[in-house]
C-alpha cells in the first residue's frame, strides 16, 4: 500500500489484500504473529535492502516491509519511525530497533534457532561468520565501482586491477566453503544461510558487469540469480521502476542473464481468465496477456511485478498452467 510516497508491504497472507499482494511466499512461516517491520530502499540499486530482506524471506520469518525511494523526502521520513537508524535495511521489533545487518542477522538467528540460520556444524558455522564479516568490511573498490544495478548487464565493462584483486579473493572464498561444505547443495555451506545472504548482491555484481569468474563461481551466481525469493526481489523492483540518476554506465547493455521471462505484457482491459487476483484473491481490475491469454490482477503492481517475472509467483502460475 502505498503511502506518502512510500510502500508498505505485509509479507504475510493475513492482512489486507493491498498488502498481500506486493509479496507472495508459498511456505509456512515460523512465527504465529507478526513482530517485525523492515526499512528497506529501491529494490533495483540497494544491496544492504536486498541483503535485510532475504534474511525474512528466505527463512520464512513474518515482516512489515517500508520501503521509500532512495533519496527522497520520503525516504527520510520512513527513517524516522526507526530511529536512531540512518540507513537501510533497519529493523523494529518490541520497541527495539536494529540498525546494521550483520546484527539484524545475529539477532534474527537468535531469536529462531530453529530457522537453522547459520550452518550446523561448529566448523562451517565459524567460516560463514568469518565470509559475512569479510564482505560486511571489504571489496571496496567492487562495491565502489560495480554498485548493485539490477536493471543492466553490461558485457563491456572494463574492471581496474582493484576489482579484480577483490573478485579474486571472493572467489577463493566461495571456492573454500563449497570445497570444504557445499557438496549436499548449490550454496556455500550446502544449504542456503546468513552466507549466501550476504553475497546475494555480490553475485549480481558479478552478473551485472560481466566480470570474469571460474566454473565454481559461475554455478554459485547462478543459484542466486534462478532463485525464487531473488526473482522476485527483482520482479517488484522492475515493477516500482525507480530509475536513479548515476547508477547507469555510458556502455551497452544487454538482457539481464538470468533465467528468461515468460513474455508477459500488460494490456488495458479483460475479460480474464480469472476473476479474482491470484494474490489476494479480490476482483481484479488490471491485466496482462502472456500467450494470447489474459489474466486479472486486483492492482498495477500485482499486475506488473508479475509482467517482470510471470514464472517467479507461484500464485500466478498455478491459474497460467492449468
Amino acid at each position: 500500500m502505498k503511502r506518502g510516497g512510500s510502500w508498505v508491504l505485509i509479507t504475510n497472507l493475513d492482512h489486507t489484500h493491498h498488502e498481500r499482494c506486493f509479496a507472495f511466499f508459498t511456505k509456512p512461516r515460523i512465527l504465529p504473529y507478526m513482530t517485525y517491520e523492515l526499512a528497506i530502499g529501491d529494490r533495483t540499486y540497494s544491496s544492504w535492502s536486498l541483503r535485510g530482506w532475504l534474511l525474512f524471506e528466505k527463512f520464512n520469518l513474518p515482516v512489515r516491509v517500508h520501503s521509500a525511494r532512495m533519496y527522497s523526502d520520503a525516504f527520510k521520513e520512513m527513517l524516522e519511525s526507526f530511529a536512531p537508524a540512518r540507513l537501510v535495511p533497519a529493523m523494529k521489533f518490541d520497541g527495539i530497533v536494529v540498525q546494521d545487518t550483520i546484527a539484524i542477522a545475529e539477532t534474527l538467528a537468535e531469536r529462531h534457532p530453529n530457522a537453522h540460520m547459520w550452518p550446523t556444524d561448529v566448523a562451517a558455522r565459524a567460516m560463514a561468520r568469518n565470509l559475512v564479516a569479510e564482505m560486511h568490511a571489504s571489496f571496496t573498490a567492487l562495491r565502489g565501482d560495480c554498485t548493485m544495478n539490477l536493471r543492466r548487464h553490461y558485457p563491456d565493462f572494463k574492471p581496474s586491477d582493484a576489482v579484480l584483486k577483490d573478485t579474486a579473493r571472493i572467489e577463493a572464498l566461495w571456492a573454500l566453503a563449497r570445497e570444504k561444505y557445499g557438496a549436499n547443495g548449490p550454496w556455500l555451506f550446502g544449504d542456503y544461510t546468513i552466507a549466501d545472504v550476504f553475497y546475494a548482491p555480490v553475485a549480481t555484481r558479478f552478473a551485472t558487469y560481466d566480470l570474469p569468474r571460474n566454473a565454481v563461481s559461475d554455478a554459485y551466481i547462478n543459484a542466486h540469480l534462478s532463485d525464487p525469493s531473488f526473482r522476485r526481489w527483482r520482479a517488484m523492483g522492475r515493477a516500482q521502476n525507480y530509475i536513479q540518476p548515476g547508477y547507469d554506465l555510458d556502455l551497452p547493455s544487454t538482457p539481464w542473464p538470468g533465467p528468461t521471462p515468460l513474455p508477459a505484457k500488460a494490456v488495458d482491459a479483460g475479460p480474464s481468465e480469472n476473476t479474482h487476483c491470484p494474490y489476494s484473491g479480490d476482483p481484479v481490475t488490471d491485466y496482462l496477456e502472456l500467450d494470447g491469454r489474459v489474466f486479472g490482477f486486483c492492482n498495477p503492481f500485482c499486475r506488473d511485478k508479475t509482467v517482470a517475472d510471470a514464472a517467479a509467483w507461484d500464485g500466478f502460475m498455478e491459474i497460467y498452467q492449468k
